[in-house]
């Protein structure tokens, strides 16, 4: 089975009913949780045990996108479902961050940090994590198996790193929290997003990290008309095969 499924889709804090960035993307057999915000432990729990997973990468330090890493933290250290420390990839920043949260319980024993960026083989996987311009230290993500290329540009901006992580890409899952002719360097908009799909020559275009209360089918439009392929707009529970 190869499959991705959307833990949360909201940027900077969930809407009602919905969570922040969150993802499953199972491989074989083999359980990536790529970036853990707001509320999207208790949907990830829904579809996989916390004991199931193999690893977990974190593009930043911000909450929408780390913050459940500690509700994972407590699930393995108190639910019994610990025997060995499970793989987190991610920037320097994110389990100070999260350490935080949490003064009585290292976070050191339930993971076993990996620096990013950086190039990592886990699994059946190859992760490679560029450096992206945003406001905190930020890793987009490149995973490569057999046959599968599945690219994430987390929370950030656009520049040339981001084409190189993007290219060719089976699937690109990109951040559409800006709309209109609105410009940031630490962020994409929809339009960003569908012109580096088309630079990248991306097939499938997954837009996510929703500013609450888009208007999603306007993100969808405004990436159309700069990319012709498929453009998808992530919601909570969508299940995508790979």
């Amino acid at each position: 089975m190869r499959e991705l499924t959307v833990l949360g889709t909201c940027g900077a804090w969930p809407e009602a009913g919905r969570a922040a960035s969150g993802f499953l993307l199972e491989i074989d057999g083999f359980r990536l949780a790529l970036d853990l915000g707001y509320a999207t432990l208790p949907r990830l729990l829904e579809v996989c045990p916390a004991k199931a997973l193999d690893a977990v990468a974190i593009t930043h330090e911000h909450p929408d996108h780390c913050a459940d890493l500690s509700a994972l933290c407590r699930a393995l250290l108190f639910g019994g479902g610990l025997d060995n420390r499970l793989p987190l990839y991610c920037p320097p920043g994110v389990l100070e961050r999260v350490q935080a949260m949490e003064p009585t319980e290292d976070l050191h024993e339930v993971f076993k940090p990996h620096p990013l960026p950086g190039s990592h083989e886990i699994g059946i996987f190859r992760l490679e994590g560029s450096p992206l311009p945003h406001h905190v230290p930020h890793a987009g993500v490149r995973l490569t198996a057999p046959g599968l290329t599945v690219a994430y540009s987390g929370d950030a901006g656009g520049d040339h790193a981001l084409g190189e992580l993007a290219h060719e890409a089976d699937l690109f899952i990109a951040g559409a929290t800006l709309q209109g002719a609105a410009t940031d360097p630490h962020l994409l908009s929809a339009a960003e997003a569908g012109r580096w799909a088309a630079r990248a020559e991306v097939r499938r275009l997954l837009l996510t990290h929703f500013w609450p209360d888009t208007d999603r089918g306007r993100c969808v439009t405004e990436a159309a008309a700069t990319y012709d392929g498929e453009i998808l707009a992530a919601a909570e529970g969508l299940v995508l095969p790979l």
